[in-house]
């Protein structure tokens, strides 16, 4: 018996939180793949790290088309980055970062920092920022500011996005050929994404209250 013929997708095999994923992009197609990387790029719910290697693992088993996963999740990712460049040129990049930063565990920092890699490197930082993790989606925040040509905004991000989507759905396709040992260790990949998880916002915490606690007063 075949392994499709065993169970009716073949992400009823993983469990947990890589199990939710899978079986939320098998049900919800390749536009859904799109859907995510949106959400991710404006408020990151389950990073591309973990989704986009799911969409190209699924894509190996079958279920989903790589062309089709592969063109939506960029014109995801350029959708929601297209939103916060509008949202930066319209009402300016202070006033953006004041309203974004009040999101549970953002940061001001972190769009400060996007801003001065965006100061640094001109243009290029669109694209090159669409590499970096904690860069990528708030980069586009300071190219609306600044009123960066959409044309060039759009060639770069899309560009961006499109190599970073790729290498992480080429991953999940070459995964995909290992189908029984996902299965066999799928658990202990989830300890591991919970790990990173846990980790990262236990960090994300401590960063802010260190940040909002007083500077002692100098005798």
């Amino acid at each position: 018996m075949s392994i499709s013929g065993a169970a009716s997708s073949p992400a009823d095999g993983l469990t947990g939180l890589v199990g939710f994923a899978a079986q939320s992009i098998d049900s919800l197609g390749e536009w859904g793949v799109g859907l995510f990387t949106l959400l991710e790029t404006v408020f990151p719910p389950i990073p591309s790290e973990v989704i986009l290697p799911l969409a190209g693992f699924l894509t190996r088993q079958g279920s989903l088309n790589l062309a089709l996963v592969f063109a939506t999740s960029t014109l995801g990712a350029y959708l929601g980055a297209l939103a916060l460049y509008l949202l930066g040129a319209k009402v300016g990049l202070e006033r953006s970062i004041r309203w974004l930063s009040k999101l549970p565990l953002v940061d001001r920092e972190d769009f400060e920092r996007a801003e001065g890699w965006f100061r640094r490197h001109g243009r290029s930082a669109v694209f090159f920022g669409r590499l970096l993790p904690g860069v990528r989606s708030l980069i586009s925040l300071p190219a609306g500011a600044e009123r960066m040509h959409l044309g060039t905004f759009s060639v770069f991000t899309i560009a961006g996005s499109a190599i970073w989507n790729g290498a992480l759905i080429g991953f999940g396709v070459l995964l995909g050929r290992q189908y029984a040992m996902v299965e066999q260790y799928s658990r202990y990949l989830n300890y591991t994404v919970y790990a990173a998880l846990g980790i990262f916002v236990v960090w994300l915490v401590i960063r802010h209250i260190r940040r909002r606690k007083p500077a002692p007063d100098r005798q």
